[in-house]
């Protein structure tokens, strides 16, 4: 069922008089996370709102604050742009801190008809001016702006060891559906892409992706990082046995060009005594240095494979 499905099945749905609650407005603040509410006449209209959006499998914003949802979903520019099913928020009172959220139907010249709860303390259908209105959102599956509530979700499937999402931006771009994908095959919730109640609560309960044993225990291959990492190494080792060695056998002329310069430069500044017998040796730790950091760079990249964190 859809959320507007599910919020018409409601209309007629009120507050009960004296001392009674009604247990189906009792049962949205606990769908949105609030059991602490013991009576329905706290303001109920996001929560009205949220237990539509969680039962069509919609992450709701969970709060108890219409304002809450100026900052959920995807926005939209204004009343002519809107569809059936947007979130609309208006203001409330002289307190901005107060607002008011339902269920967007269609705009009629200066006004606005939505459906919700708590408008005269029932779900209903009613009209507000659109001089109150404070902003449109629309639920997002996949695409869109940046939404603040994905980042959560991104750092919990990098978390999780789903490496394929990349930036945590809160962006809802193909990376992120891949790894939204793969997710949901692992644990087997259907290949939806979609970022809803469902996603958001195996990922709380999720263990770590499993990495098979052949990655384990395997190599990157045809990884440039791999092969450039080993032709240092191996120039290195070549470099610092013939510097510590004391052997000087030109690769090219350029090589004995720049030998010559530093001789010269050694002589013309009376250093010739005490610095060229320390030569090799200072070559031989350069070559060190650059076979070490080859190596790392070596060990990073196929530990990143190992854990798989990469291809």
């Amino acid at each position: 069922m859809t959320h507007m499905t599910i919020a018409r099945s409601l209309l007629g749905t009120k507050e009960l008089k004296g001392s009674a609650d009604n247990p189906k407005i009792m049962e949205m603040y606990r769908t949105v996370g609030h059991h602490w509410v013991e009576h329905d006449e706290v303001a109920w209209c996001a929560a009205f709102a949220g237990y539509c959006l969680e039962k069509a499998g919609i992450a709701s914003t969970r709060k108890l604050n219409a304002r809450s949802y100026l900052t959920w979903g995807e926005k939209v520019a204004g009343p002519e742009q809107a569809r059936e099913g947007d979130i609309v928020i208006f203001t409330r009172g002289a307190n901005t801190a107060q607002g008011h959220v339902a269920f967007f139907l269609k705009a009629t010249g200066s006004q606005i008809e939505v459906l919700g709860g708590n408008q005269s303390d029932a779900v209903t259908v009613t009209r507000y001016p659109k001089s109150r209105l404070l902003g449109i959102r629309r639920p997002i599956a996949a695409g869109g702006p940046q939404r603040p509530e994905l980042k959560v979700v991104q750092q919990q499937l990098k978390d999780l060891g789903y490496f394929e999402v990349g930036i945590v931006d809160g962006r809802y771009g193909p990376r992120t559906r891949a790894a939204v994908l793969a997710f949901r095959a692992d644990n087997e919730l259907g290949l939806s892409p979609d970022v809803d109640t469902v996603l958001v609560e195996a990922l709380q309960r999720a263990r770590p992706r499993a990495v098979s044993r052949e990655r384990a225990e395997g190599r990157p291959e045809g990884s440039r990082i791999v092969k450039a990492a080993d032709a240092q190494i191996a120039t290195g080792i070549v470099g610092m046995a013939g510097a510590a060695a004391s052997v000087v056998v030109p690769a090219v002329e350029t090589a004995e060009r720049a030998k010559d310069v530093t001789e010269r430069t050694v002589g013309l500044l009376n250093l010739t005594d005490w610095l060229l017998p320390v030569l090799p040796w200072a070559g031989a730790a350069i070559f060190l240095i650059v076979i070490l950091l080859a190596w790392k760079a070596k060990a990073a990249r196929i530990e990143d494979h190992r854990t798989g964190k990469t291809p």
